[in-house]
């Protein structure tokens, strides 16, 4: 399963849609999903954003051992964008690190 958070853009075909973060999480927790796409701003930032996905994951990986997806960023806030690319960067070496 593929993954699309977002509260604007439309859903590329193949993808399933998700609009919040924890649905993005619960779906992550079934072991189905092979690839996350993540917008930053999703009009409530009460309700998560998508560095919360991103957070999400690298603490699974730390802690639990989770195999993270393919995790793509298509966020058009540059800010958001960065710092979500350092937490990927991030959960590839811890990644990296469980599998030596």
């Amino acid at each position: 399963m593929k993954i699309f958070l977002d509260d604007e853009r439309v859903t590329p075909e193949g993808w399933v849609r998700a609009y919040w973060p924890d649905e993005v999480i619960a779906l992550l927790e079934t072991g189905r999903v092979e690839a996350v796409s993540l917008d930053h701003d999703l009009g409530d930032d009460s309700r998560g954003t998508g560095y919360d996905v991103i957070r999400w994951i690298e603490e699974a990986v730390a802690l639990r051992g989770f195999v993270p997806p393919l995790i793509l960023v298509h966020s058009a806030n540059p800010a958001a964008a960065a710092r979500m690319q350092a937490g990927i960067a991030a959960i590839a070496n811890l990644a990296n690190q469980k599998e030596k």
